[in-house]
């Protein structure tokens, strides 16, 4: 009776809990859960909606921001589709612009910021990434050209049998035929309503 009190006592201390919470999906949900919501963050009006909610005068929330930051890591990266939430979530660290992100005007100066690095990026990036030609070395003169040589003085007749050769802007029917050409624009009939 004493061996069966005592494992009572051992089953309800306090070091031991009883019910320890198993994720169903090993965690999968929360994963999605947090990828959506770091990928929100690319967008400037969110960001804006969040800091006009207070949502970043709450100090836990600012530590869920910081705790975010695990997204940087190589094996997280990987599955970033909008690599902007990451550079807004390192913004976001800052105080000054959590409280700036409240003003309008600074939405839609990141918005106009965010909008002119889509643009121009394929464009800078060629830039810095293309190699430039190396310079000419500097040679002497060239040389003088010789003059072509010169044509000869007459070209032999076609032959009687062949049938002369068409200017390639010519339309209409085939040599030797005898339908007329057809004018598009009068086919088609006047479109233009008569009053």
């Amino acid at each position: 009776m004493d061996a069966n009190k005592e494992t009572d006592d051992a089953s309800q201390s306090p070091s031991m809990p009883k019910n320890v919470y198993k994720d169903p999906d090993d965690g999968r949900q929360r994963f999605l859960l947090e990828l959506e919501f770091v990928q929100c963050l690319a967008n400037p009006t969110y960001i804006h909606y969040l800091a006009q909610n207070r949502y970043f005068e709450d100090e836990a929330f600012i530590g869920y921001l910081k705790y975010l930051q695990y997204w940087q890591r190589p094996e997280y990266l990987k599955f970033i589709m909008y690599p902007h939430c990451l550079f807004f979530l390192e913004l976001l660290q800052n105080a000054n612009f959590r409280t700036a992100m409240a003003h309008p005007g600074s939405k839609e100066l990141a918005h106009r910021q965010q909008f002119f690095f889509w643009k121009n990026y394929r464009n800078n990036r060629l830039k810095h990434i293309l190699p430039r030609p190396l310079p000419e070395p500097v040679s002497a003169p060239p040389a003088p050209v010789a003059p072509p040589a010169p044509l000869p003085a007459a070209t032999p007749p076609l032959p009687a049998s062949a049938p002369p050769a068409h200017s390639p802007m010519q339309f209409g029917a085939p040599l030797g035929s005898s339908l007329p050409k057809s004018d598009m624009r009068m086919a088609s009939g006047d479109r233009r309503k008569r009053n």
